[in-house]
């Protein structure tokens, strides 16, 4: 298990757990399967933006493999 940081890391078709938009004070996590990168830089600090199949969109946190 990987923290999605890293922009090369994330891929469509990864199961990763995902933080919401809504639950980024709590930090609830979601887990579901990458469809689309949100995000263009390389990295960013808080988690790559993803776009799951079920089309919930959040900051990856972990990417399991």
């Amino acid at each position: 298990m990987t923290n999605g940081t890293q922009r090369a890391s994330v891929k469509p078709g990864l199961e990763v757990d995902i933080v919401l938009k809504q639950d980024q004070r709590t930090g609830k996590l979601t887990r579901g399967i990458v469809k689309d990168l949100l995000t263009n830089s390389p990295n960013h600090p808080h988690g790559i933006k993803v776009r799951l199949t079920d089309g919930q969109v959040g900051r990856v946190k972990h990417i399991y493999t």
